[in-house]
């Protein structure tokens, strides 16, 4: 067993061991908007928070001291739409991750389209299979201990789903799982699918 000490790794180890550790990640297909450009990037620091209120929560890593586009708009707006990711958009979804300027959109370089949304302003993508329409709830300064600022946390409150009959039945509630055909990122340049399922009763 190796033990390493947290407080003498560099950043980049850090990550290696938290994103190779920290396996499978869902991924998140976040859009959000600006006066000039709607904006579209995937990010894998993304759970569920709540259920009362329901809130999820995205962390965008800064590039150096620069905020992000999509904390950038998130803040300003007040609004973003998170999708689950899935087999059949990853390879477009991919294509969103590049880093294009702030006047460009990551959907240009896509077949992806946009659908509006029915409770806020921001568009959602057409081909998510779920989409959430939400509200900004809250939003978090992560520092190190010199206050520098190094991702911004959003915790974004749910106004609206958008689900797909193929993976919600309306009768019972549910979501299918293998029919979402969830992605989910490993360390690098890996992702996963969902693979084989089992069920554990929780003790009463």
């Amino acid at each position: 067993m190796y033990t390493l000490d947290a407080n003498n790794l560099p950043a980049k180890t850090h990550y290696k061991l938290l994103s190779g550790s920290i396996i499978p990640r869902p991924v998140a297909l976040v859009t959000t908007m600006s006066d000039k450009v709607i904006n579209a990037a995937p990010f894998s620091y993304f759970s569920v928070v709540s259920a009362e209120p329901p809130l999820v929560s995205i962390s965008v890593q800064r590039s150096g001291t620069k905020q992000k586009d999509t904390a950038r708009h998130a803040i300003a707006s007040g609004e973003l739409v998170v999708h689950i990711s899935s087999e059949g958009i990853v390879e477009e979804l991919n294509k969103t991750a590049a880093t294009l300027s702030e006047e460009e959109s990551e959907l240009d370089l896509t077949s992806l389209t946009l659908a509006p949304s029915t409770y806020i302003s921001v568009p959602g993508i057409a081909e998510a299979s779920i989409r959430m329409e939400c509200i900004l709830y809250d939003h978090i300064e992560i520092k190190k201990e010199d206050g520098h600022t190094t991702a911004d946390l959003l915790l974004a409150k749910i106004v609206g789903y958008h689900l797909s009959p193929d993976v919600y039945d309306q009768e019972t509630g549910y979501l299918d799982a293998q029919s979402i055909q969830p992605i989910s990122r490993l360390a690098g340049n890996d992702y996963s699918k969902l693979g084989e399922l089992f069920t554990l009763k929780r003790p009463k």
